[in-house]
């Protein structure tokens, strides 16, 4: 048999972290009416943020395979020994999928795009991911698999929305269930991935999996969270038994929901299986460094603690890791993202002993594995990327002003699933893990150049479109585009610089998603009174606020560059700082209405993803 190695993890946390005040203004206000249960329930989970993978309007930002394709790309990221030809089993762990058929392995691998290989689904609650673990770990361990990928992702806020639980009201003529509204203020979104071979990777830290123990108690208990049925209703053992769907929706029976009268056996089940454990001698309390555990809300936890201090087996307070309170409770992928935090927080050395605890309440399983820690910390410390936490730039506005301060908080929103997704584009990506080469930096700029002379042209082209009476505004725009139309000569020179071609970049092509930006920027601009323009200038004049010199600063230290040879980028974090401030005077302007900032906003989104585009295309012309 061989040793596994879990020797990369990546995780993908959507949008921005929620407050507590701002849950219901993602999920919505049943009735226009807020939760009387929701402060009792917060006061005991104690999750201060979790992040949704659905927007104010409750429309879907992404899929649950989506979130899952982009944790697995992730851990690959940081895995240079896992090449995508080597991959030849993946495993995947969910409580609800995107489709009813097929399984949701399937869905993850076609978004994914990696080659055939053998997949397994895994379907349950907070254990599906374990389920999933152990099962890489047996392919990998038999030599089965050469490099197996484990991934579990959850997406359950799109099951609480608002709109259902009206509809069930108007049919049952009562309130929301509190086995349903419960789980509205407990679960959120995320995924998590592992990469696991049958060698520790060569620098850095592993994780050795000495052993996963998964044990359902399935044939002592009643169903206790779960959706497809309603308890009560004896004809219809099954959502499929009801005469229509919509019969089955707004009885209730497709509501996800706990038992709230059996919930509390899940820490004794769990704290039981961990003293069988010790008996066995699989466990040594003494020898455990770190304990990780999944406890769905705080108080669980301190449910954990007395049941063990009962038992007479205590681990110390300071062993104990979670980010349940900052991450929020994502089910089968919490144990993932705990671990992925865990081992990238610096704390880990090498030798210690991570014990993981996932006990479920589906209807009652207990998840357990042991890890050691292999590699050196000392490379990890050398090699590892301080990842910046997403952060809009900043931009003025009146907040007495209700259309102003809407306005800026979706353009922030924007702005930061903008910059998430920007970590993950391949040469921005490189550049971050320190593996960006000179030929990267040449091809950055053979790609973007074009863009930068364009940037002028569609800016003097929107002014033109603007109504005189709005000459103030027309004003801000021709100062804009004056500033910009002669940027390129500066980004030539920097190419020149490093040993470029300028013939080479004077007579590049535009990549196609360049083509894609440039021709829907021009597009707007040519129309009656463009101001939602901001919008693409919300983006692109971000980038130099906020990213150009982080990039130029990063480029000039990997390749050993000077000042002058990235001028570029670190002249654009000073003049496009100035630029914002004329984006302020367009923003507090008289003329901006709600429609308008809508059409801003679409634009910002727009501008967005094209420029994505343009980076990952970089060379397809």
């Amino acid at each position: 048999m061989n040793n596994v190695y879990v020797t990369s993890m990546g995780k993908f946390l959507p949008g921005e972290p929620i407050g507590n005040e701002e849950i219901e203004d993602y999920l919505g206000r049943i009735n226009g009416k807020s939760s009387k249960s929701m402060r009792r329930i917060l006061e005991q989970n104690k999750i201060r943020y979790r992040h949704y993978a659905i927007d104010k309007e409750q429309r879907s930002l992404y899929s649950n395979a989506e979130m899952a394709a982009l944790a697995i790309r992730e851990a690959l990221h940081r895995n240079p020994n896992a090449s995508e030809n080597d991959i030849d089993f993946l495993a995947v762990g969910t409580t609800q999928g995107d489709l009813l058929v097929p399984g949701f392995a399937s869905m993850v691998h076609a978004e994914t795009g990696l080659p055939v290989m053998e997949i397994a689904t895994h379907h349950g609650v907070c254990a599906s991911g374990m389920q999933a673990m152990k099962n890489a770990y047996l392919q990998v361990l038999s030599g089965e698999s050469r490099t197996a990928i484990s991934c579990a992702s959850e997406f359950p806020s799109r099951v609480f929305k608002h709109t259902r639980f009206e509809a069930q009201q108007a049919y049952r003529d009562s309130a929301v269930p509190f086995d349903t509204d419960f789980l509205r203020f407990m679960l959120s979104d995320g995924a998590g991935a592992a990469i696991l071979q049958s060698s520790p990777a060569p620098s850095g830290l592993s994780l050795r999996i000495e052993w996963i123990d998964n044990k359902s108690y399935a044939n002592s208990y009643d169903v206790c969270m779960y959706a497809g049925s309603n308890k009560d209703n004896k004809e219809h053992a099954s959502w499929q038994d009801y005469p229509t769907i919509h019969d089955a929706a707004d009885d209730g029976a497709v509501n996800l929901k706990q038992d709230i009268r059996l919930v509390n056996e899940m820490p004794k089940v769990g704290v039981d299986r961990f003293f069988e454990l010790v008996e066995e001698g699989a466990v040594d309390p003494a020898s455990i460094d770190w304990m990780v555990c999944h406890y769905s809300s705080h108080f669980f936890r301190d449910e954990i603690f007395r049941l063990l201090k009962l038992g007479g087996l205590t681990i110390p307070e300071e062993k104990w890791f979670t980010n349940l309170y900052t991450r929020g409770n994502t089910g089968a992928a919490s144990i993932y993202i705990m671990l992925e935090e865990l081992l990238g927080s610096g704390k880990l050395s090498p030798g210690e002993h991570v014990l993981c605890m996932v006990p479920e309440s589906g209807r009652f399983q207990t998840s357990y594995m042991l890890l050691t820690v292999v590699g050196s910390k000392e490379e990890v410390r050398k090699s590892a990327f301080e990842e910046r936490a997403p952060e809009a730039p900043y931009l003025k506005y009146d907040s007495a002003n209700d259309v102003q301060a809407q306005l800026v908080r979706q353009l922030v929103r924007v702005w930061i699933d903008f910059e998430q997704k920007l970590a993950r584009v391949p040469i921005i990506h490189k550049l971050y893990h320190g593996k960006f080469t000179l030929n990267d930096y040449k091809s950055l700029m053979e790609n973007i150049r074009q863009q930068v002379i364009d940037g002028s042209q569609w800016i003097a082209r929107a002014a033109s479109y603007i109504p005189i009476e709005h000459i103030d505004l027309r004003s801000t725009f021709i100062a804009h585009a004056r500033d910009e139309h002669r940027d390129f000569q500066i980004l030539e020179r920097n190419y020149a610089a490093v040993g470029g071609d300028l013939a080479a970049i004077q007579a590049g092509e535009k990549n196609i998603g360049s083509e894609a930006l440039s021709a829907y920027l021009f597009q707007r601009a040519s129309r009656d009174n463009p101001v939602d323009l901001i919008g693409a200038m919300w983006i692109i004049e971000g980038l130099g606020c906020r990213m150009a010199r982080y990039w130029g600063e990063m480029i000039r230290d990997q390749l050993g560059l000077d000042d002058e040879q990235v001028s570029f980028l670190l002249y654009h974090s000073d003049s496009d700082e100035l630029h914002f401030e004329r984006l302020e005077t367009v923003v507090q302007h008289p003329l901006l209405t709600a429609d308008i900032a809508a059409r801003i906003v679409k634009t910002a989104k727009t501008t967005a993803r094209l420029y994505l585009l343009q980076l990952e295309e970089l060379n397809n012309v």
